[in-house]
Order: C-alpha cells, then sequence, then structure tokens
C-alpha cells in the first residue's frame, strides 16, 4: 500500500485517543460519535458515515478495553482483507489479549478449538481450506435445496395458524441450526442439544460469559465423540468428508477435524440468524421493495429474489466486522501508520456503505446488479459457507412473502432490540403478525423456488 495516496486525510497519531478526528481538520467539523452504545448498535450507519468521512482508519478502544484499528472506507476494506501482512493468528497480538479471552470465539482456546480457517495462515491455512473444500462443494450444496425448504416449511408450519410469532426464535434461528447439523451429520435426536448449545454462544451479548465458554467445551466433547463414530461408521455427510478428505497424503488430525466441524457451525448459523432477521426486517421498513419481490415470486421469477439476497447482505448484513486480523509488521492502511502487534478489524457494514463505492447507498434497491459487497469477506478469508446462506436466506424469505404475504412488524419498531457483541449484526427479536394460514401439508402443495 503507498504511504500517502492522492486525497488520502493527514495521518491520526498512533496514541490518538478514540474519537479524534485527523490533524488538520476544519474546526467546523462535528464531534467524533460515540461507539459501541446501545444507540449505536439499533443504527450504526451515521456513525460510520463520519468515520468514513473525517477518521476512515479509526483507533479506538473497544469495550472489551483491547484498542484496535476500525478500517471503514471500501477501497481500504477490500485492501486490508487481501492483505498477507493482516495475520489472522492471535500469536501476533502485541497484547495476548485473545488469551485473556478478549478477542475470537470466548471459550475456542480452553477447548482446543484453535486451529480453524479463522486463527491461521498459509500454509496452514491454504491445506485445511483445500481438504475442506473436497467435503464443502457446490454439488453438495445444490443437492441440499430440497432439505433446505422441507426445514423452512415445517418451522413456518409450526406458527402460520397462530397469525403471530417471534421470527428469530422461531424461524431465523433453528433454519441454519437443523440445516448445518443435517450437513455435518449430528443424528436428529442430537440437534436440541446442538440448539441449546448455539443459543447460548450468541447470547454472548445478554448471557454469562461463563456460560458461552462452557457451551464451546460441550459441542468440543461432542464432537470428538461424533468423529470417533463417524472414523468407525463413515456416512454421506460432512463430518465423514472432513475424515475422508486428505491432501498429498495429509489428513485432518482429529483436533483440526473437531475445530473445523465447530467453526462451519459457528460461522455457519449466526450469519444466518443475522440474514433472515435483518433482511425481513428491512423489508418491512421498505414496503415498495417488499411489495415488488412479492410480484415477482407470485409471477414465478427468482431473478429479484437472488439480487435482493445479495443487496439485503450490502444494506444491513449479518456481519458488521470481519474477524480479528494483527499487523505482522508496520504498514500503512489509507494513509495511516499501523504498528506491527496492532489488532485492525475491517467494518464490513461501513465499507458496504461507501458511496464512493455504491451508487445511493443508503438506498434499498433490492434489483442492484453493481453490488460487490463485502458482506463475506475477500481474499482467501471469503467465506466457505456462503453458497449455503445464500440458499437458505432465499428460501426462508422467498416463503415467508409467498406464505404469510400481510406479514407486518408487530409492537413499537423503537422496542427492537440488538444484540451486543463486536462482529455479528442482529435482533433479539423480531415479533411479528399476519392472517393465520394453513400448513403445507394442507391443501394443494406449495411452489418450489
Amino acid at each position: 500500500m503507498n504511504d500517502s495516496p492522492a486525497g488520502s486525510p493527514a495521518e491520526i497519531p498512533a496514541d490518538a485517543p478514540a474519537g479524534c478526528p485527523a490533524h488538520g481538520a476544519s474546526a467546523d467539523v462535528p464531534p467524533a460519535p460515540a461507539l459501541f452504545t446501545w444507540e449505536f448498535a439499533t443504527d450504526p450507519y451515521p456513525a460510520y458515515a463520519w468515520l468514513r468521512a473525517h477518521s476512515p482508519v479509526h483507533r479506538t478502544t473497544l469495550p472489551s478495553g483491547v484498542e484496535a484499528w476500525l478500517v471503514t472506507r471500501y477501497a481500504d476494506a477490500r485492501q486490508a482483507l487481501a492483505d498477507t501482512r493482516l495475520s489472522k493468528n492471535p500469536a501476533h497480538h502485541a497484547e495476548s489479549a485473545h488469551a485473556k479471552g478478549k478477542t475470537g470465539i470466548p471459550g475456542e482456546r480452553k477447548a482446543e478449538l484453535m486451529t480453524h480457517l479463522l486463527n491461521i495462515d498459509p500454509p496452514d491455512h491454504t491445506r485445511l481450506r483445500r481438504l475442506v473444500s473436497k467435503a464443502f462443494t457446490p454439488r453438495r450444496i445444490a443437492e441440499f435445496a430440497p432439505r433446505v425448504q422441507e426445514l423452512t416449511d415445517r418451522l413456518i408450519d409450526g406458527f402460520v395458524a397462530k397469525g403471530e410469532a417471534d421470527l428469530i426464535h422461531e424461524f431465523a434461528f433453528p433454519l441454519p441450526i437443523y440445516a448445518i447439523c443435517d450437513l455435518l451429520g449430528v443424528p436428529a435426536e442430537d440437534q436440541d442439544d446442538f440448539r441449546d448449545w448455539a443459543g447460548m454462544m450468541i447470547r454472548h451479548g445478554g448471557g454469562p460469559r461463563g456460560g458461552v465458554a462452557r457451551s464451546v467445551k460441550k459441542m468440543r466433547g461432542y464432537l470428538l465423540e461424533l468423529i470417533h463414530r463417524k472414523r468407525e461408521n463413515p456416512g454421506d455427510d460432512l463430518i465423514s468428508g472432513l475424515i475422508r478428505a486428505s491432501d498429498h497424503g495429509e489428513h485432518l488430525t482429529e483436533n483440526e477435524a473437531a475445530a473445523m466441524a465447530f467453526i462451519l457451525l459457528f460461522a455457519g448459523f449466526e450469519t444466518t440468524v443475522n440474514l433472515i432477521g435483518n433482511g425481513v426486517h428491512t423489508l418491512l421498513r421498505h414496503p415498495a421493495e417488499r411489495e415488488r419481490l412479492q410480484r415477482s415470486l407470485a409471477a414465478g421469477e427468482t431473478e429479484l429474489l437472488a439480487t435482493g439476497v445479495e443487496e439485503l447482505l450490502r444494506f444491513d448484513g449479518p456481519v458488521e466486522l470481519a474477524t480479528w486480523r494483527y499487523a505482522t509488521e508496520e504498514l500503512a492502511i489509507g494513509g495511516q501508520r499501523v504498528a506491527a502487534g496492532d489488532p485492525v478489524l475491517v467494518v464490513l457494514a461501513a465499507a458496504d456503505r461507501d458511496p464512493e463505492r455504491f451508487g445511493g447507498p443508503d438506498t434499498l434497491d433490492l434489483s442492484r446488479s453493481d453490488n460487490q459487497h463485502l458482506g463475506y469477506g475477500h481474499g482467501i478469508h471469503y467465506c466457505l459457507g456462503a453458497p449455503l446462506a445464500r440458499l437458505e436466506g432465499q428460501s426462508a424469505l422467498a416463503m415467508l412473502l409467498k406464505r404469510l404475504p400481510d406479514l407486518r412488524l408487530a409492537g413499537d419498531p423503537a422496542d427492537l432490540r440488538w444484540r451486543g457483541g463486536l462482529i455479528m449484526r442482529g435482533l433479539r427479536t423480531l415479533p411479528v403478525e399476519f392472517t393465520p394460514g394453513a400448513r403445507s401439508d394442507e391443501g394443494d402443495t406449495l411452489s418450489t423456488l
């Protein structure tokens, strides 16, 4: 990266306090907005607009006490996501905050689940991703589509006759949990345990941190037991595929297989919970676009659904900040010096509203064609499960809008609360109401996508 690209703002000193604008900024620049408050969580986009304009690579103190750089402009974000000098390995953090449980997934270190794709660099990352990709193929995802629709219909059947539901707890949360459990090969009788553990993991903003770590430990113990059973009796599932996968004679170790299964579960469900929840919430706040999508679906079209899910990912996506990166050497991002060992967090939500990259970035346009959003990352750490999340998102939104055509928010929008946490963005609840309908096995068979 160039140290002083044309048009870049003056550098902010590395020891500048959070909210300090660049030197030389105009005296009439408004003060820096407060970050990581409940008000910020409700609508972070005005604060991100300020950062893009006045402090695009911004040093701040996170709620955990860790100091980190926030990267908010699209061009800088895309470059940082692909910069090999920004390591995913927490060992490069100068302050070893990960060892104190202040970065990463709570409990993963104590549970010996560190050797997954979000925490390693090449060449180990290259080897593990190649092995996992062999078991996580587009063909497998395409073959899984009927099962996703079956799960979607079954969950809607559970509340369609009531005329009301909490779409997070009754729909958006269980759908990806059951889907990823099916893919991994978790027996049906064990899936409710997974649902309980996963529920504790995404309540990290509203529950005891120790509870998260205990759930992670229980999940690891179960996964090791399941891997052992799959070695003796493999099937046509993802864990069996991980065990069989090899590359030039190399196999995943038992710990590597458990860590990979864990991160596929963790990354594969919470992102989809938020994609569905945020997506429905956005459509309910933009009735013209929602009605446009409903007309398209009624006509048997799928193009607007496909572009629409991408736009929902850009507009208010499930991952607010990319996972942790650490500078392995002194470098410059957007003209700002970043010292070796400093943590860097790429703010995907800010980059995807950058007016330098997207026309009308604060406008929802479900037919937006030029939409290279960063919702699933960029570079070698691009989300491996993106095709599955898209499949689940499209199926969920299509069936909700078809089966509950007058779906509407129940209660005051101001009462909605967003979950705490640094990386993900999602609602705690999404109460809705609608005209009660029939189950999918009553009357005519519902049309498929």
